[in-house]
């Protein structure tokens, strides 16, 4: 298995429009952060974690030719609104892209995209989406998923675990099921917005640095990062074993 980090940005990416901070006009590549997504490559099999209001240039980037799945972790616009860019890979694979999330994910995917779902002219912008509820562990092109809950604050976020590969994005708190689910995960992706002050929907790098002695993986990778992080300095600062995450990372399995 082979994961690439797409973005590793929040809502806003990095740099932040106007903004004219030292992280956003730094010239290191890996303060450039689009909105957050991984793609999983297995036997060939592609899958994302998420579509992201970038997805339509980070699939050129990384010369993605192929869609079969997409798990959404929840139905804010940063992790979905690149769902409607998979339309070019269904007409090309002649089949669905299957979507899969929680009920209320897939809810929030119909709304969003609701030319999708109804009863209308075909015509040549439509995705083609074949809705999979969540409920519990699966099997997936050969790799099996399983989902873990995590606390945004104001709703729950789905995040999966396959294999030795964890994955939770805009956690405010992760539920002591979902830490013991976690227990012997090899590598642990996970959110870190800033260090101050407290957000009331995503960790900052301490609260995430909690989570990971909990957890006890052999590596951690932050992500969903804000211009508030330089990624030298994070570096440098962060405990052995903990690193954030940059647009292009592979990770291989």
């Amino acid at each position: 298995m082979r994961v690439t980090f797409l973005g590793t940005g929040t809502s806003t990416g990095v740099p932040v429009v106007g903004c004219g901070c030292r992280v956003c006009r730094s010239q290191d590549p890996r303060n450039r952060r689009l909105r957050q997504s991984v793609w999983i490559e297995h036997e060939g099999a592609s899958i994302l974690i998420d579509a992201s209001s970038d997805f339509r240039a980070q699939a050129l980037t990384h010369n993605i030719r192929r869609v079969d799945a997409v798990l959404f972790t929840h139905h804010h616009a940063d992790h979905i609104f690149g769902l409607d860019d998979t339309r070019v890979f269904a007409y090309r694979q002649r089949s669905f892209v299957k979507a899969y999330g929680t009920p209320e994910t897939l809810e929030g995917l119909k709304k969003t995209f609701w030319y999708a779902f109804a009863d209308i002219p075909e015509g040549g912008g439509r995705p083609k989406i074949a809705l999979v509820p969540v409920t519990g562990p699966f099997d997936l092109l050969g790799l099996h998923v399983v989902p873990v809950e995590g606390d945004h604050g104001s709703m729950t976020v789905t995040g999966y675990r396959i294999d030795g590969f964890a994955y939770l994005t805009d956690c405010k708190r992760v539920p002591p099921a979902t830490l013991e689910a976690l227990k012997g995960v090899d590598t642990l992706v996970l959110n870190a917005l800033r260090y101050t002050p407290e957000h009331p929907t995503h960790m900052t790098v301490g609260e995430a640095l909690a989570v990971v002695e909990a957890v006890r993986p052999r590596r951690t990778f932050f992500i969903h990062m804000g211009h508030e992080l330089d990624f030298e300095e994070l570096a440098a600062a962060l405990p052995e074993g903990v690193a954030p995450a940059y647009d292009g990372l592979v990770l291989e399995f």
